[in-house]
């Protein structure tokens, strides 16, 4: 069988607390052979994300919290206990492959509210490009029930779609989706391939079994409902042996989702309809061909700007006859964006007094939305 990772550029992992921790403390052991799998996909030259699970877990035997469900304020308490061995473990488990780990605790809100977005991708971005491993936790010290993913499952899928990933591997103590639970179905069968996620896929998930983690299979394959959507093939595989991704690229048993369309053309659709526009910029017709070129905004091409607009904020990006050539993601306030507008990228540090970014819209944050001919 073939790699089911070999066309993949950037992978996102997930890794439930079953696999990280088992009755007593820590797998170090298998902790390092996943780190040794991280080492061998990033010099294949893929961009690699991991999100992790596994904080609560630790941190409650660290504090000797009675065993059951927590109250939240326990909850948030073993997570800031038990983060700092998860991220010592990971760093130097990624040490020894000659890599630096990076912790990134996100929230709900972190993946929603555009401008934590945009801030939570840039990061994510640059630690990539540094060759970084960036390992991502849900920030439970801090998060409230309202603001809480519930299980990192999602989180991974959420991850996967800010980041444009082309695949999301879900490693659990499961090997894939059944047609039912197999620990109660003797007839139950396992299921290689998803087309779609339809409602009769929904029905065949279950409950966690493993008392650690909060997600089961019906989070899973909520994520994979929800990564598939923004263009990332999904992967659910068992993990508790050693090497869990060599495993998998091996050809082990495991339920592939299908994606629908690239990540990129799924952004660009997010971006060019499913989002309110709070303002537009007024482009001159040089910044318009570049645009058609596939350039990003710069500050110099800015006529006008209109609205009251905040960074992360949707706009549309029209010429001077109003017509609308574009929508994207800004990247400077309303009252900013007023002040570099027509000034080369070089100057937005003197204005501003802070050095903010090149562009006024990025070309990742930039959809077309005509297919209007630009006269050279």
């Amino acid at each position: 069988m073939s790699d089911p990772l070999t066309g993949a550029r950037r992978i996102v992992v997930k890794i439930g607390s079953a696999l990280l921790v088992d009755a007593d403390a820590l797998r170090r052991d298998w902790l390092k052979s996943l780190c040794a799998d991280v080492a061998a996909l990033r010099r294949d030259g893929k961009d690699v994300i991991l999100v992790s699970s596994g904080a609560i877990a630790l941190g409650r035997r660290a504090l000797k919290l009675r065993d059951g469900a927590l109250k939240l304020e326990e909850s948030q308490a073993a997570a800031a206990a038990g983060q700092v061995r998860l991220a010592e473990a990971y760093a130097d488990g990624l040490a020894v492959e000659g890599f630096v780990a990076a912790q990134i605790l996100l929230t709900l809100s972190d993946t929603e509210e555009r401008r934590r977005y945009l801030n939570a991708r840039a990061t994510l971005r640059t630690l990539l490009a540094l060759g970084a491993v960036p390992v991502i936790n849900e920030n439970d010290s801090v998060a409230t029930a309202e603001i809480r993913f519930g299980d990192n499952d999602r989180l991974a899928a959420r991850v996967a779609s800010m980041m444009e990933a082309d695949c999301l591997v879900l490693l659990s103590d499961v090997d894939g989706l059944y047609s039912a639970d197999p620990t109660r179905e003797s007839a139950a069968h396992h299921i290689a391939e998803v087309a779609r996620v339809t409602p009769e896929i929904e029905a065949m998930a279950g409950g966690s079994n493993s008392g650690l983690g909060r997600g089961g299979m019906n989070s899973k394959v909520l994520a994979a409902k929800i990564a598939t959507a923004a263009g990332a093939e999904v992967l659910i595989a068992k993990g508790k042996d050693a090497n869990p991704l060599a495993t998998v690229r091996l050809g082990s048993l495991h339920t592939r989702f299908l994606a629908s369309g690239t990540p990129a053309a799924a952004r660009k659709r997010w971006i060019a309809g499913g989002l309110k526009i709070e303002g537009a910029l007024v482009i001159d017709a040089g910044a318009a061909r570049a645009l058609e070129d596939g350039k990003s905004l710069l500050p110099a091409g800015v006529r006008a700007v209109e609205g009251n607009f905040d960074r992360g904020d949707a706009v549309a990006v029209r010429d001077t006859d109003g017509r609308e050539l574009a929508r994207g993601l800004v990247a400077y306030h309303a009252v900013d964006a007023q002040r570099i507008a027509g000034r080369r990228s070089a100057e937005i540090e003197t204005i501003l007094g802070y050095r903010g970014r090149d562009e006024m819209i990025h070309r990742d944050d930039l959809a077309l939305t005509t297919e209007r001919s630009i006269q050279k």
